[in-house]
């Protein structure tokens, strides 16, 4: 399978096992995001972004129509979010300081 292809089963897979330990299926309630986070997620650095021991924040942060539960759409907003972090640790772009613009293309005095 194609490395795209990988993350993209990985993440619905991922979501599914997880939805489907207790409440609603397809959608992950308190206990089954944070077990996603403390389980799926070992890197300190993202897990900065989304903290795990705050589950209430995390919930906050992710349930946008706030039924009290994380949707698929959700969780991939989350993944997102993640990615993006993981982008810019490893490129040293897309801060939100400077938008738009990359370190060193400012013009020398």
């Amino acid at each position: 399978m194609a490395r795209l292809e990988q993350v993209i089963t990985n993440i619905v897979d991922i979501f599914l096992d997880y939805a489907e330990d207790e409440g609603k299926k397809h959608k992950l309630n308190k206990d089954e995001l944070k077990k996603v986070l403390e389980q799926e997620i070992q890197s300190p650095e993202l897990k900065d972004k989304i903290n795990a021991g705050d589950i209430e924040e995390a919930m906050e942060m992710l349930d946008k129509n706030h039924d009290g539960e994380v949707n698929f759409r959700e969780f991939c907003r989350c993944v997102s979010v993640l990615a993006k972090s993981y982008y810019q640790k490893k490129t040293g772009r897309g801060g939100k300081k400077g938008k738009g613009k990359e370190q060193g293309d400012e013009p020398e005095d």
